[in-house]
C-alpha cells in the first residue's frame, strides 16, 4: 500500500480529479505514512517543496476517516503575511471534503469574528499571539471552542524555537493540550534547520506520540549567485533598474529604512516598485503583494516580512542589499526563485560598503560548505514564565499560586508535563518567582487567588491586557493616515524629533514622500499628504550582533587567495583591498596589535561573546575594553601593557573562558538594553541567569565546528 493509498478515498479521489495531481513528491509520500501513523514530526523541503500538502492531506484525511469535529487541526504561523497567504489554498483543500478554515489575527474584524465562534470551522489558521489573546478573553469559550482540537501544524516552526516566541510556544502547547484533555499531534514544518533533531525534541514537549524528522532526499541543483560592490543605495536602485528588466523581481534588505529608501529611489527611476514591510497597514501590504503578483516588470522591496514561506507568485530573481546575519534566512529568500521547471534557485547579493561586502562573501562561503545555524531553544526561560503565570491568572480568573504552576507542570508532581522553555527550571526556582512578582506588586493574591498586582496593572494591562498577548515588546506607534486611508505605523519618538531643526516634517512611508499636517497625540493618529521630498525614516531596532560562525568565515575570507567565480569584478577588487589591509592575520589566529595608545585584538569571536569577554578583560585590567564583532581594543589602563594582556589572554584560555560563572558575574554589565519586557518580575538571580544564557548562546551555537 503507497501512502496516496493511505488517505480517505474522498480525498485520494478529489487530489486528482480536482487538483489534479499526478503523483505525490517524496516529502509527502513520507509524511503521509508518519503523520497517519500518529507521530509528532519535523518536516524538513526546500521552500515550495510541498510542505503544506505533506501536512494537511494526511491530518485532512484523519478529519474524513475519523470524523473530527470542529475545531480540530490548528495551523500557527509566525506572520499574519503567511497566515493570509495560506488562506485561500487551507479553505480550498478543506473544501474538497466539505470542511471549512478560518483565519484569525489581528486584522480581523469583530464581525467574522462572531460568525466563527458562533459556527467554528474545522481548521483554525492563526498566531501563537492570538491564541494567547482568547486564552486570556473572558468572551471566549475556548473550553468549549478547542475541546475537540486533535492536531497542531507549525509553520516556518525554525523561526519560533530559538526565541522568545519559541519558549511561549512550547508553553502553549501543554496549556492546549491540558484544554484539549488529550495527546495533540505536533507536526512543524521548514525549509532550514541546522539541527532538526534537538528541534523535535523540543517541538515534542510532554508528548509521549513516537516521534520522527522527515527528511527526503534533496534534488536542488546548484543555485545562480552572484556577489556585487555598487557602494550605495543610489547605485544599487540603477543597478536594479537595469538588472533584469521586464522581469520579476524581490529585493531584500534588513531594516525598514533601507527598504524605503531603496524603493525611493527606484520610483524615482520610473521603475514600478512596490514596499512590503512590518510597519505597512495590512490593506498596504496586501495591495503591494496582489500588484506584485499580477504583474511582470516590476520590483518589490521587503524585509524578512516576506521571507518566510510567501508565495508572491511565479518569480524570477531575488536580489539582497548586503547581506542578512544568518545562513537560515539568506536560503529562505533565495527559496523564493527556482519554483518552475526549468528553472534553478538564484539570488544577486549588491553590497553597498566595504564591511557589508566582507560579511556576504562569509556568508555565502559558510552556505557553500553546507552550514546552517543550529536552533538552540532555551530550557531555563524565566521571563516567558513570569509572562505565564499573569496570562494563566487571567484566563482562569485568578487562581492559587498552587494551580498555576501545577497548570505549567512545576508543582514538582508530574515534570513529564514542563513545557520544554522550563524543563531545567526547580520548582524551588518558580515558587521564588511568584514569591518575587507578589512582593514586587506585580501579583496579588485576593482570598488565596492571584491576580494581577497594582504594579502589573500598570505595565501589563493596558489596552486590555494586550501587552500580554505577545512576548516581545513593541515601541508606541502611531497610525499614519492619508485622506482616511490608513497607510501603516511610524514610531512615536522618530515623530517627536520631526521639525525640530526647523526643516518641513516630512518622511517616506510605502516608498513615498509624505508631509505631516496634524498629530493626534491622544488618538495615535499622524495626518499626512504628499511631498516632493521626505526625510529618511527611522523605526526603533538595534543591529543583531554577528555570530562566532559568521566571524570565523570572515576572517578565512581574509586570510585565503581564492577568489569564487561568484564574485564580480568590483567586489574582487574591494574584497582584495580588504585582504591587504588585513594581511596582518596570516601570521597569527589572533593577533594582537598595537595601534597608538590601544591594544587591538582580533579575535573573530562574535559579538555576544566578545561582550562578555570585555567586562572580563576590564575586570582584571583596569581601564576600557571595547566590544565588537571581529576584535576587542584595549584603552587606557587595559591597553598599556601589552606583556599583561597576552598573559591574562593566555591564562583565560587555559582555564576554558569565559565559563557560565564568568557570564553569571559579568552579563549584568555586558547586557545592553533590557531582553524582555518581563524583567520587573524576576528576582535578581533568575535574571542574572537568563543575561548568562544570552550571553553565552553564540559560544554553545558555535562549538561545532564550521
Amino acid at each position: 500500500m503507497t501512502a496516496f493509498d493511505r488517505l480517505s478515498a474522498t480525498l485520494q479521489h478529489q487530489i486528482v480529479h480536482q487538483l489534479g495531481f499526478r503523483q505525490l513528491r517524496p516529502v509527502q509520500d513520507l509524511a503521509i505514512d508518519a503523520i497517519l501513523d500518529g507521530h509528532n514530526c519535523v518536516v524538513l523541503a526546500p521552500t515550495a517543496g510541498g510542505k503544506t500538502e505533506a501536512a494537511f492531506f494526511p491530518a485532512l484525511s484523519a478529519m474524513d476517516s475519523d470524523d473530527w469535529r470542529p475545531v480540530s487541526l490548528l495551523y500557527l504561523s509566525p506572520i499574519r503575511a503567511l497566515l493570509n497567504n495560506q488562506e485561500a489554498r487551507v479553505q480550498r483543500y478543506a473544501g474538497l471534503l466539505g470542511r471549512r478554515a478560518f483565519v484569525w489575527h489581528g486584522d480581523v474584524g469583530p464581525a467574522p469574528r462572531r460568525r466563527f465562534l458562533a459556527d467554528p470551522g474545522d481548521v483554525l489558521l492563526t498566531t501563537p499571539e492570538s491564541i494567547e489573546a482568547m486564552l486570556m478573553s473572558p468572551r471566549i469559550s475556548t473550553g468549549r471552542l478547542l475541546s475537540s482540537l486533535r492536531c497542531i501544524i507549525i509553520d516556518e516552526v525554525h523561526a519560533f524555537a530559538d526565541d522568545d516566541r519559541g519558549a511561549h510556544l512550547s508553553a502553549l502547547l501543554e496549556r492546549l493540550t491540558r484544554l484539549a484533555g488529550r495527546d495533540l499531534q505536533r507536526v512543524g514544518l521548514s525549509a532550514t534547520i541546522g539541527n532538526p533533531d534537538e528541534l523535535l525534541v523540543w517541538l515534542q514537549g510532554s508528548s509521549r506520540r513516537p516521534a520522527q524528522v522527515i527528511r527526503p532526499p534533496s534534488a536542488a541543483g546548484q543555485p545562480q549567485l552572484t556577489l556585487d560592490y555598487v557602494g550605495g543605495l543610489t547605485n544599487a536602485a540603477h543597478v536594479i533598474e537595469q538588472l533584469h528588466r521586464g522581469r520579476k523581481r524581490l529585493v531584500f534588505a534588513d531594516s525598514r529604512r533601507t527598504v524605503e529608501e531603496l524603493a525611493q529611489h527606484l520610483l524615482q527611476l520610473g521603475v514600478t516598485a512596490h514596499v512590503a514591510h512590518g510597519s505597512l497597514s495590512a490593506a498596504a501590504r496586501r495591495e503591494a503583494e496582489r500588484a506584485f503578483e499580477s504583474a511582470q516588470d516590476c520590483v518589490i522591496v521587503a524585509t524578512s516580512a516576506l521571507e518566510l514561506g510567501i508565495d508572491v507568485g511565479d518569480l524570477d530573481h531575488v536580489l539582497q542589499i548586503d547581506s542578512p546575519a544568518r545562513v537560515a534566512s539568506f536560503l529562505q529568500r533565495m527559496g523564493r526563485t527556482g519554483r518552475r521547471a526549468g528553472t534553478v534557485a538564484n539570488c544577486t547579493f549588491l553590497t553597498t560598503s566595504e564591511a557589508a561586502t566582507l560579511q556576504a562573501a562569509a556568508l555565502l562561503d559558510l552556505h557553500a560548505r553546507g552550514c546552517v545555524e543550529p536552533v538552540r531553544p532555551s530550557r531555563r526561560a524565566f521571563h516567558i514564565l513570569a509572562h505565564q503565570l499573569l496570562a494563566l491568572a487571567l484566563q482562569l480568573g485568578g487562581a492559587p499560586a498552587t494551580d498555576l504552576l501545577a497548570f505549567l507542570g512545576l508543582a514538582g508532581d508530574d515534570p513529564r508535563r514542563v513545557p520544554y522553555a522550563f524543563a531545567d527550571i526547580t520548582p524551588g526556582e518558580a515558587a521564588e518567582l511568584v514569591t518575587t512578582m507578589l512582593a514586587r506588586d506585580i501579583l496579588a493574591d485576593h482570598g488565596g487567588r492571584l491576580w494581577l498586582g497594582p504594579r502589573g496593572e500598570r505595565l501589563y494591562g493596558r489596552r486590555h491586557f494586550a501587552e500580554l498577548y505577545a512576548v516581545f515588546s513593541t515601541p508606541r506607534l502611531i497610525r499614519v493616515h492619508a485622506h482616511d486611508r490608513e497607510l501603516g505605523t511610524v514610531d512615536a519618538r522618530f515623530l517627536e524629533t520631526l521639525g525640530e531643526s526647523g526643516d518641513p516634517a516630512t518622511f517616506t512611508l510605502n516608498g513615498r514622500a509624505w508631509q505631516i499636517t496634524s498629530i493626534d497625540w491622544s488618538r495615535a493618529i499622524c495626518r499626512v499628504v504628499p511631498a516632493d521630498r521626505g526625510g529618511q525614516t527611522r523605526w526603533s531596532g538595534s543591529p543583531r550582533p554577528l555570530s562566532a560562525a559568521l566571524c570565523q568565515s570572515m576572517r578565512r575570507i581574509l586570510c585565503d587567495d581564492s577568489v569564487p567565480p561568484i564574485w564580480s569584478t568590483r567586489a574582487r577588487k574591494i574584497l582584495g583591498e580588504q585582504r591587504a589591509l588585513h594581511a596582518f592575520l596570516r601570521d597569527e589566529d589572533a593577533p594582537l596589535l598595537r595601534d597608538g595608545s590601544e591594544l587591538c585584538w582580533w579575535n573573530f569571536a562574535g559579538g555576544r561573546t566578545n561582550l562578555l569577554l570585555a567586562r572580563l578583560l576590564e575586570a582584571e585590567l583596569g581601564g576600557k575594553v571595547v566590544a565588537r564583532d571581529v576584535s576587542l581594543s584595549f584603552r587606557q589602563e587595559a591597553g598599556a601593557s601589552e606583556a599583561a594582556v597576552r598573559e591574562l589572554l593566555t591564562r583565560c584560555t587555559a582555564q576554558g573562558r569565559p565559563t557560565f560563572a564568568d557570564a553569571l558575574r559579568y552579563a549584568p554589565s555586558a547586557m545592553c538594553g533590557r531582553l524582555s519586557k518581563f524583567e520587573p518580575c524576576l528576582p535578581e538571580p533568575h535574571l542574572t541567569s537568563l543575561q548568562a544564557e544570552a550571553l553565552l548562546a553564540d559560544a554553545r551555537a558555535s562549538a561545532k565546528k564550521f
